[in-house]
C-alpha cells in the first residue's frame, strides 16, 4: 500500500485511560453532565438528525460573537478546538514549515504538525513549568534566520498539563518580537477556570489588537459537552477565510451546535457559573493539600493540578490504579482532573499513602 513512510514511526495520541468501576480523572472532562435545559435542547434536535447541520454554524457564530464584542466573520467553529488546531496548522504551514510550541503542553501540537508535514519545534518549560517566551521568541528569530519559514506558534494558556498562565506583559513582550505575519495562536481551552487576569480577546480588538493572533476556546471542559466536540476560535477575518479553506464541511453537527447555544442562555450561566466555582474552590482544596504532604504540586488555572514527580512518575501511575483511581501520567510527571467533592476525597485518600511511602 501507498502509505507515507514518515506514518510508521509516528506517535499517535494517547487518551486518558479508563479502568472499569475506576475514578477517571485523566481527561480533564467535567464531573458534571449537560445541563438539564440543555438535555432538554438535546432531546429536541435529536428528532431532525436525518437533516445535515448548517455548515456555517450562522446561529452560534453570531451568538459567540455578540458576547465578544466581536462580529461573526471573527469567529470560527471546530468539531472541538483540537480540530482547529490542525485546521490553523494547515491553513498557515506548508511541508517543512516550523510549528513552534512549549514542551511539555498539548501532545497534540507535534501530531498536528507531523499531519500537515511541518516541522514541530519544542522549547522547554521554564523551571516552573511556565512556558518560557523569551526561549520561544530567540527560537523563531533562529529559524527565520536560518531560511525555515515558521508558519505557526501555539502559547496554550492555561497550560495543559501543567496549569501554569503566562500574564498579558509577558505575552505583549512575546508578541512585539514575532513578526506580525507570524500566527500566534492562544489556547484558552481552560480559560474559565483562570482567575487571573490573562484573556486573550483583548488582542483581537482596540488598542491592544494584533492581526496575527488568534484565541481558541472550547465548550468541552468547564459547559460539560465533551462529547459533542464543539470548539470555537476567535481571529481576523483572513485568518478565519483561510481556516474555512481547509475545514470539512458539516464538522459541527447540529446537536451540537444547539447544545452549546443552549449553554450560552443567560439563565444557564448561574449554574455553569457555579460548577466553575466548585472546580476552582475544589482545586485550592487539592494544592493546599498536596503541598501540605510535602508533594510537588504546581499553581494551577485549569481544571486539573500538575505533580512533577518527574522519574517517579510510573510508580505512582501504578500505586494510583491498584485503588481504582486513574491518573494521565507523563515523563516529567501527572496530571489529575479536578472532579467532585466524593472523587476528590478519594484522590486525597490514596496520596496521604502514597506521601507517606515516598
Amino acid at each position: 500500500m501507498r502509505i507515507r513512510p514518515d506514518l510508521a514511526q509516528a506517535a499517535r495520541y494517547v487518551p486518558g485511560k479508563s479502568i472499569p468501576d475506576a475514578i477517571k480523572l485523566a481527561s480533564n472532562e467535567s464531573a458534571y453532565g449537560p445541563l438539564p435545559s440543555v438535555v432538554a435542547a438535546l432531546t429536541e434536535e435529536a428528532s431532525g438528525a436525518n437533516r445535515y447541520p448548517d455548515p456555517a454554524g450562522t446561529l452560534l457564530r453570531a451568538r459567540l460573537a455578540a458576547r465578544a464584542g466581536l462580529q461573526p466573520e471573527n469567529v470560527m467553529l471546530g468539531n472541538g478546538s483540537v480540530s482547529l488546531c490542525l485546521h490553523l496548522v494547515q491553513a498557515t504551514c506548508s511541508p517543512g514549515d516550523a510549528v513552534v510550541f512549549a514542551w511539555r503542553s498539548f501532545e497534540a501540537y507535534p501530531i498536528l504538525a507531523r499531519t500537515a508535514m511541518a516541522r514541530a519545534e519544542q522549547v522547554p518549560l521554564d523551571a516552573g513549568g511556565r512556558h518560557d517566551l523569551p526561549a520561544m521568541a530567540q527560537r523563531i528569530e533562529e529559524l527565520e534566520a536560518a531560511g525555515t519559514r515558521v508558519g505557526l506558534v501555539f502559547v496554550c494558556n492555561p497550560n495543559n498539563p501543567t496549569g501554569t498562565v503566562v500574564p498579558d506583559e509577558e505575552i505583549d513582550a512575546f508578541l512585539d518580537r514575532v513578526p506580525d505575519d507570524i500566527t500566534v495562536v492562544l489556547d484558552e481551552a481552560y480559560r474559565e477556570f483562570n482567575e487571573q487576569e490573562s484573556d486573550g480577546l483583548r488582542y483581537l480588538s482596540g488598542p491592544a489588537a494584533r492581526p496575527n493572533v488568534v484565541v481558541l476556546r472550547t465548550f468541552s471542559k468547564a459547559y460539560g459537552l465533551a462529547g459533542l466536540r464543539v470548539g470555537y476560535g476567535f481571529a481576523g477575518e483572513q485568518i478565519v477565510d483561510a481556516v474555512s479553506a481547509v475545514t470539512l464541511p458539516f464538522s459541527v453537527t447540529s446537536v451540537a451546535q444547539r447544545a452549546a447555544l443552549a449553554s450560552l442562555e443567560d439563565d444557564a450561566w448561574p449554574e455553569l457559573s457555579a460548577r466553575v466555582e466548585e472546580v476552582r474552590s475544589e482545586r485550592a482544596r487539592l494544592i493546599a493539600e498536596l503541598r501540605a504532604l510535602g508533594l510537588p504540586v504546581l499553581p494551577s488555572q485549569g481544571n486539573f493540578v500538575w505533580l512533577a514527580e518527574a522519574e517517579r512518575t510510573p510508580a505512582l501511575d501504578a500505586f494510583l490504579h491498584a485503588r481504582r483511581l486513574v491518573g494521565r501520567a507523563f515523563p516529567e510527571g501527572m496530571r489529575l482532573t479536578v472532579s467532585s467533592p466524593a472523587e476528590n476525597d478519594a484522590l486525597l485518600a490514596a496520596l496521604r499513602d502514597w506521601a507517606a511511602e515516598r
